[in-house]
């Protein structure tokens, strides 16, 4: 069935510099008669009126070749009519992108990047698995052969944005029923045999769009949990991370663990209710760093050995593992330190202790514990101490008397000590005590040398 409002309605969501991209496309595609759609989540989401994240257009022809000539043809301010027709036939054997293109050879596919905006083209194509886990070998092929391989019937969906039939949905699954039905469905059995990244997916769509898994798609996702071993670190990684970009992540978490997921993807790895609550909590305290914190958050009671595997097993970054294998050491400091009542520490013995710790772990340990006066010592530290500084600088000591070197990073921190415990509030306070130290050193310095034995004794 053709709507060809549906193109204008398209182009309409888009932001101007990427509708312009997308004319630009049209105009260089129409004239050599090369089939454009509008596939996947975008077109799910404008069908669902939900704002466009992305924009994927699958070509049945060389995508590679057509975003080397949207850029060529941007770049040279040329009508775009100009592309030479030659350069859209066939597989491109150039190996190095033109400005603003990054090409995917085994896969296709290329990005076309403007600041701020991008497209992702794909050539139409079948895909098949060698084995369970791996990514598939891939060929060109028709639309219906592109619709055919992807991973739910709502994402099997393609919107013809060129010909005389423009405007036509290609539905080939039944996707648009589900849509209105408001379910996941896969495509076929051993969907989550060949990917089982999918079993991630089903339940991040589910809980953004508000849709029930099918029964038999769930039915046989709970079968085919075990093929989440056969995922590389690096996807689990990537998938991990477009959860955690959700709007409520701890709701997708949840259901995995609830399903029996997490433990085969690493049998560590649990997310109870405490976890879920922190989630939520880290967005309310650090709306900004919340997600940097939700994997610490993972590792929550874990071991060290546990911790250093779960790190390995989901392909973290430095930083990310970093924060990871902190959380250990942090549950013993609080049990040892935070925990005591009344509190033993000092402000400043607190900021001591907590300085070599990763932020996104201190973020972490806030939203996670429910002791109000733990809570309140981090939150202190992480939005106050840790900012704190003398009003005396370096400079400032050197010219009251104290020689360079050491004697002034110690000075400032005996200085910073005094300020964060309450001992100086201004400038003159801290003079009077940076005087006192510098007078105390001096008598120290001379009882040293009164004690140490001459040469002669």
């Amino acid at each position: 069935m053709r709507n060809p409002k549906l193109i204008d309605k398209f182009t309409d969501a888009l932001p101007v510099p990427a509708r312009r991209l997308v004319d630009e496309l049209l105009r260089i595609a129409e004239p050599h008669g090369i089939p454009l759609y509008l596939v996947g989540g975008p077109l799910r989401d404008l069908l669902l009126d939900r704002p466009l994240i992305d924009i994927d257009i699958a070509v049945e022809s060389d995508a590679i070749a057509l975003a080397r000539a949207l850029a060529d043809s941007r770049s040279t301010e040329k009508d775009a009519g100009s592309a030479r027709p030659e350069a859209l036939v066939g597989r491109a054997a150039a190996t190095t992108p033109a400005p603003g293109v990054v090409t995917h050879p085994p896969f296709l596919t290329a990005t076309i990047r403007i600041p701020g905006h991008h497209i992702d083209l794909v050539t139409a194509r079948s895909e098949t698995y060698a084995r369970p886990g791996t990514l598939p070998t891939v060929r060109p092929g028709t639309i219906e052969d592109d619709l055919l391989r992807r991973d739910f019937t709502i994402n099997a969906l393609a919107l013809r944005l060129t010909s005389a039939n423009a405007g036509e949905i290609i539905d080939p699954t039944g996707g648009q029923r589900d849509l209105d039905a408001r379910v996941i469905r896969v495509l076929h059995e051993h969907s989550f045999q060949d990917d089982a990244t999918r079993i991630l997916r089903a339940f991040r769509y589910a809980t953004r769009l508000g849709f029930e898994i099918e029964p038999q798609t769930l039915a046989w996702l709970e079968r085919d949990l075990r093929y989440l071993e056969t995922i590389s670190a690096a996807r689990l990684h990537h998938e991990f991370a477009r959860i955690f970009a959700e709007q409520t992540p701890e709701d997708i978490v949840l259901r995995l663990h609830q399903t029996g997921a997490l433990c085969d993807i690493h049998p560590a790895l649990r997310f109870a209710r405490e976890h879920a609550k922190a989630f939520a909590r880290l967005r309310e305290l650090h709306p900004t760093g919340a997600r940097s914190a939700y994997w610490p958050v993972l590792a929550w009671q874990l071991t060290e050995s546990e911790t250093a595997s779960l790190a390995r097993r989901l392909a973290l970054t430095r930083p990310q593992r970093a924060a990871v294998e902190a959380m250990p050491a942090l549950d013993g400091l609080v049990a040892q330190h935070l925990q005591v009542r009344p509190p033993s520490l000092k402000r400043s013995a607190l900021a001591e202790l907590l300085a070599p710790f990763p932020l996104p772990a201190l973020w972490a340990l806030t939203a996670l514990t429910d002791d109000p006066t733990v809570r309140d010592r981090l939150l202190d530290y992480l939005t106050k101490a840790r900012h704190e500084r003398p009003h005396l600088t370096g400079d400032d000591l050197i010219a009251m008397g104290i020689p360079p070197g050491p004697a002034v990073g110690n000075t400032l921190r005996r200085l910073r000590a005094a300020k964060l415990d309450g001992e100086t509030t201004s400038r003159e306070d801290e003079k009077r005590l940076a005087r006192r130290l510098i007078t105390e050193g001096d008598k120290t310095r001379h009882r040293d040398r009164k004690t140490t034995p001459s040469c002669s004794s």
